[in-house]
């Protein structure tokens, strides 16, 4: 980043709703498209995102992640480039089912959060966070970088990059409405592995409501996450999130 060009951006995108996130499905890897309600927040996102002039688009290829993206083309006049790293983490045997059915079938999976046959944390952040590098070789200072993904792997991968720790890559998911968080981390490209944490990460969740975004700005001292789970409409987060331990109705895995 220069003084002159200004600090460049990255704005991360969950792809708007589908009929699994309605049922309360674990998605993952199946390639789900938008329903309606989805299609409605992929043209609102798409209105918001593009008012901040972004510089590329880049998403996940599965159809629910891709349409998203391709509204937001559409207002922008960009072309998305497509990469697979970005795709949700892969759900394994869990895919296609509700809570309930995961926590009846798969007990002792389900203590752990990880889905038999399916993708550990740590693979989704390596290759989440692999692609983020490459889609940003190519965005100049004061660029604004759009990725659109899904809320498993953004979760992920976004806190990974910016050097959060792993126990806190799997927060539970929860109905809270948007928020905010200043100057609460930091990826420092001088210290590799230091970062600067708030209270109010560690105390709320980490997921993202269908159709709402993150946004990562970087700085003299790095990256830092400046706001998360901006919302056009206050909406539940539906994600493939580690539940609470108590079940709830409220909190299901999507």
């Amino acid at each position: 980043m220069t003084a002159e060009g200004g600090a460049r951006k990255i704005v991360l995108v969950r792809h708007g709703r589908t009929v699994w996130n309605d049922e309360g499905r674990f998605q993952g890897a199946t390639d789900m498209p938008l329903d309606a309600v989805g299609i409605a927040q992929a043209a609102r996102a798409a209105e918001l995102v593009a008012a901040l002039r972004p510089t590329a688009i880049v998403s996940s290829p599965l159809q629910r992640a891709a349409d998203t993206a391709q509204a937001i083309a559409e207002v922008t006049g960009l072309t998305v480039t497509r990469d697979p790293d970005l795709i949700e983490r892969n759900g394994g045997a869990w895919e296609g089912l509700t809570a309930h059915e995961i926590r009846t079938r798969y007990p002792s999976e389900h203590a752990i959060w990880q889905p038999p046959g399916g993708e550990t944390c740590e693979e989704v952040a390596a290759r989440f966070s692999a692609a983020l590098d490459r889609a940003l070789e190519r965005i100049p200072d004061g660029g604004l970088l759009v990725v659109v993904s899904h809320g498993a792997a953004i979760r992920i991968g976004m806190l990974h990059w910016l050097g959060f720790p792993e126990e806190l890559w799997n927060r539970r998911a929860d109905r809270s409405a948007a928020w905010n968080l200043p100057r609460v981390a930091w990826r420092s490209s001088r210290r590799p592995g230091w970062l600067r944490l708030g209270r109010a990460v560690l105390s709320r969740s980490v997921g993202l409501s269908n159709g709402s975004w993150s946004v990562l700005e970087e700085g003299p001292k790095g990256w830092r996450l400046i706001e998360h789970n901006v919302t056009p409409d206050p909406a539940p987060v539906l994600s493939n999130a580690r539940p609470s331990t108590a079940s709830s109705p409220l909190n299901p895995p999507r």
